[in-house]
C-alpha cells in the first residue's frame, strides 16, 4: 500500500465530513471510499471530488509510503 489516506480522514473529521455524508450526497461511492481506508488505488475524478469539497490540495488529503522494491 504505496498511499495513505490518513491525512484525508483526518481533515475529514476536522471539517465535519462525514463518510455517511459522503454516500448520501454520492460525493463518491462506497466502493471508493473502502479504497481509499485500504490505501489501494482510486481514480483522481473522486480524488478531486474530495479536494472540491474539503477545499484542499491532493497532498492535504494522501501520502505516498515508498515501499522497498522485490525483483
Amino acid at each position: 500500500m504505496p498511499m495513505d489516506y490518513s491525512k484525508l480522514f483526518s481533515l475529514m473529521k476536522d471539517k465535519g465530513l462525514s463518510t455517511y455524508r459522503i454516500r448520501q450526497e454520492k460525493i463518491i461511492s462506497e466502493r471508493t471510499l473502502q479504497h481509499l481506508r485500504d490505501g489501494k488505488s482510486v481514480e483522481t475524478d473522486s480524488l478531486c471530488r474530495l479536494c472540491q469539497v474539503l477545499g484542499c490540495q491532493p497532498g492535504d488529503i494522501m501520502e505516498y509510503i515508498e515501499e522497498e522494491c522485490h525483483e
